[in-house]
């Protein structure tokens, strides 16, 4: 048997960003192009690492690979669900690589479980690491059909109850940081030698008498991959990892490294090529074996026992005071500044914590004798929360008859619950500023548990939880203590039903037939609607039912909203108001629009719906930009008809000017910038259906001619989902010789003028479509002419006419 094994494992993690009444991320702009942060890094990371290229000496693609397949990994069950939503091929290469694995290792799959939205599990309360990890392997066997053989803890912090409640849940292994390890000897032998080493795996014996194995990465390797430059040569990768070998092995030897899944494509560009050439450089020129760490727990039985240091973590120095303290561990931040606001903050965060518990326990137990193992399969609803799943939740494990409002009342103690471990996630204290958005966002979970609370029980958690927040000061005088930032980022976020129909409310005004409409966990109902548009301004009253889909809550009131134009509306609610008494509203308020009397229309929707108003600004910020959008869309029409006329007009001259060597005004210049950017955006965007290749050609040649500079991220943003959206409807070009002609016309056009899309896509599907199908002798010939210009050589192949 080879005795050298080398195992590679990636942690890819992204905080929760949703909104903790949307279950949606709203836009974050320092993410642009893309919507938000997942969005962007699946782009960069998680997509190229399941088909991850590996280049010749020429520099060619001779192989593209699934790279999740031959790694050890674990993605975070929150980030999974973002995934299968908003990425589902990204989502099915990662389960199509467990599946790969289990081939790949002898039944062992790559794919290890995670405590499921990462908490620091030593800080946590018992019953919360035993949600924690349920929860972990509940989503995992959902996802990968399969029982989970070992568990990621979130910045591998330990202590022994974690670990007994892993293996109390069956977990047979787990990975730590070297400097998590105290002391380990040979099994049977009384001598203990302190640290650890890491090409063994250990046994630890936990005080109930049970076992788990512990796995010690390489750190000073690890930390070469993260920050030492392993990653900008796949070769020099590979070496790097083999050099621990020595030439002969008479015992077996594991070299195993743990790192940041993000390292392989977001934090280092091209990282997961590197990844790629390492692990088949390894594969091919060495003797070593690629393996992951359930295939190496069956091949090599541990002779080490081990014991480690309690509540200790691989990304702080002292422990997971990271968590708690000032403890000086950082990622860098102004001169000055200070994270003494952790404590604040970690205080806040348990009474707020113990509070929940306490009125969890004192409600649920009128209907389950163990609240917490109700918690604990609460799992099975968040995963599916639609309602048929919901009331066979509730009859599966609530023995009595509920009436709606009981079933409301134990959905949202649950919910609560929820957002109880959710604003515990660890990201909230790991950086810097309690401003910072990791922070707000576990800040925003907290306000969504207590407002569950305050909808089951007369109670007031808020003002202890902020009494406590203000001893957490801020490092920016401006945002003053964590209960400013409370007040000032999430309070205003606070959503309740009537702001749901609110929202529901402004879609009306767009959508004249918008009768039933899902707003991301609430499904709105109109029962009845008068709708009425005059010139620039729209009028829509109605009468709506909403109902949360988590919850079960409902409420029926009614709106009345005046859109005025640009981002101008006036919009109010009631709830207090008789069928008829709203039947006379509506022969009041129409009119009084129909003849143009606004200052009437307004005045009669402030006298008559007084419980609730809003604008503009009180929508969510995704509901803001799609006004903005449609808006600015005018307006920019507008503007390119002014731009169109001027260069019409003005063309001709332009042209004696460049041909006498006179120089253009610059106004006129940005004119012509204006239009072929305008232009060539337009025709990229596959949703405006205005492509062709002679109109793309036609603008390509206008570029180069006056030399006009482009805003090339904007235009390239456009040519990569266009390169998308033509691969994903390929199956329209059943004639392959023309859909190759276009891809190298396309390609060379943008080429022509210096924009140079993302052809990943367009790379593997080539690569695919050679490999899997025989060709005709002229569609390789050309598709060898498309293959040169996307830096791919293809797999060899007969040609179907010698087959």
């Amino acid at each position: 048997m080879n005795n050298k094994f080398v195992i590679i494992h990636g942690h890819f993690y992204q905080p929760p960003r949703e909104n903790a009444w949307l279950d949606q991320i709203e836009i974050q702009e320092s993410a642009a192009p893309h919507h938000d942060w997942n969005e962007r890094i699946s782009k960069e990371c998680y997509a190229p690492n399941g088909v991850s290229r590996i280049l010749n000496s020429d520099g060619k693609i001779v192989d593209i690979v699934n790279n999740y397949a031959r790694m050890s990994f674990n993605f975070g069950p929150t980030l999974l669900t973002w995934l299968e939503q908003h990425e589902p091929k990204v989502y099915q290469q990662i389960l199509e690589a467990d599946r790969l694995s289990l081939e790949l290792f002898d039944g062992h799959g790559s794919a290890i479980a995670q405590v499921y939205n990462h908490i620091i599990m030593p800080l946590a309360s018992r019953a919360d690491k035993e949600t924690q990890v349920r929860w972990g392997i509940y989503d995992f066997e959902k996802r990968f059909q399969r029982k989970p053989e070992g568990m990621w803890l979130a910045e591998t912090a330990v202590d022994t109850e974690t670990l007994e409640v892993l293996a109390e849940n069956d977990i047979a292994f787990t990975i730590l940081a070297p400097n998590q390890a105290k002391r380990y000897r040979k099994l049977g032998s009384q001598k203990w030698q302190d640290g650890i080493d890491s090409t063994q795996p250990y046994i630890c014996k936990l005080p109930s008498g049970k076992k788990i194995t512990l796995f010690f990465y390489d750190g000073d390797k690890s930390q070469g991959v993260a920050f030492k430059g392993y990653l900008n040569d796949g070769n020099f990768f590979a070496n790097q990892l083999l050099e621990a070998f020595n030439e002969k092995e008479e015992q077996p030897k594991l070299v195993n490294i743990a790192t940041d899944g993000e390292s392989y494509g977001h934090h280092h560009k091209n990282g997961d090529m590197a990844l790629a050439y390492c692990v088949r450089h390894i594969e091919e020129n060495s003797d070593a074996t690629i393996t992951n760490y359930s295939q190496y727990m069956r091949l090599v039985k541990p002779e080490y026992e081990v014991e480690i240091h309690e509540a200790s973590s691989w990304s702080c120095a002292h422990g997971v005071e990271r968590w708690r303290s000032n403890c000086g561990c950082e990622t860098g931040g102004q001169v000055g500044w200070n994270q003494e606001w952790r404590v604040g903050l970690r205080n806040a965060i348990d009474w707020l914590r113990n509070a929940f518990d306490k009125q969890f326990e004192e409600v649920i137990s009128a209907y389950h004798s163990h609240p917490w193992e109700l918690r604990n399969h609460f799992i099975e609803v968040i995963q599916n929360r639609n309602e048929s799943n919901i009331d066979a939740f509730v009859k599966k494990h609530i023995k009595q008859k509920l009436t709606e409002e009981q079933t409301t009342e134990i959905i949202r103690m649950l919910e609560m619950e929820k957002n109880s471990l959710f604003m515990q996630t660890s990201c909230g204290w790991f950086f810097n500023e309690l401003s910072g958005i990791e922070t707000v966002q576990i800040l925003q979970y907290a306000n969504r548990g207590i407002q569950l609370a305050e909808d089951v029980r007369d109670v007031d958690f808020e003002a202890g939880f902020l009494e406590r927040l203000a001893q957490a000061k801020s490092n920016l005088k401006e945002h003053g203590t964590g209960a400013d930032i409370y007040k000032k980022f999430v309070k205003p976020k606070r959503l309740s039903l009537t702001q749901v129909g609110m929202h529901y409310a402004v879609s009306t005004l767009f959508e004249e037939d918008a009768k039933k409409v899902t707003v991301l966990n609430y499904d709105c109902e109109s029962t009845k609607s008068w709708h009425k548009k005059a010139g620039p301004y729209i009028l829509s009253v109605g009468a709506t039912e909403v109902r949360s889909r988590v919850t079960r809550s409902y409420k029926k009131f009614y709106f009345a909203i005046l859109y005025l134009g640009n981002h101008h509306l006036i919009g109010s609610t009631t709830n207090k108001l008789t069928e008829a008494e709203f039947d006379s509203i509506v022969a009041q308020i129409g009119p009084s629009f129909n003849a143009g009397n606004i200052a009437e229309c307004i005045d009669i929707i402030k006298w008559n719906f007084q419980d609730r108003s809003f604008s503009f600004f009180n929508l969510f910020k995704d509901q803001q930009l799609e006004l903005l959008e449609s808006l600015t869309d005018y307006y920019e029409g507008l503007a390119m008809d002014s731009y169109d006329s001027i260069y019409e007009k003005s063309y001709s001259m332009l042209n004696v000017m460049l041909a006498e060597g006179h120089n253009i005004p610059p106004m006129l210049q940005r004119n012509l910038e204006n239009i072929f950017q305008f232009k060539l955006e337009e025709i990229l965007n596959h949703e405006t259906k205005k492509f062709s290749l002679g109109r793309l050609q036609r603008y390509a040649d206008e570029v180069k001619k006056w030399k006009v500079k482009l805003n090339k991220e904007r235009i390239v943003y456009n040519a990569n989902a266009f390169i998308n959206f033509q691969i994903e409807g390929y199956q329209v070009y059943e004639n392959k010789l023309k859909w190759a002609e276009r891809a190298i016309r396309f390609l060379n056009i943008l080429h022509g003028i210096e924009v140079y899309p993302n052809i990943n896509v367009m790379q593997d599907f080539v690569f695919r479509l050679t490999k899997e199908n025989h060709l005709e002798e002229d569609v390789r010939n050309k598709m060898l002419m498309l293959a040169e210009l996307i830096n791919l050589k293809l797999p060899e192949n007969k040609i179907a006419s010698e087959s």
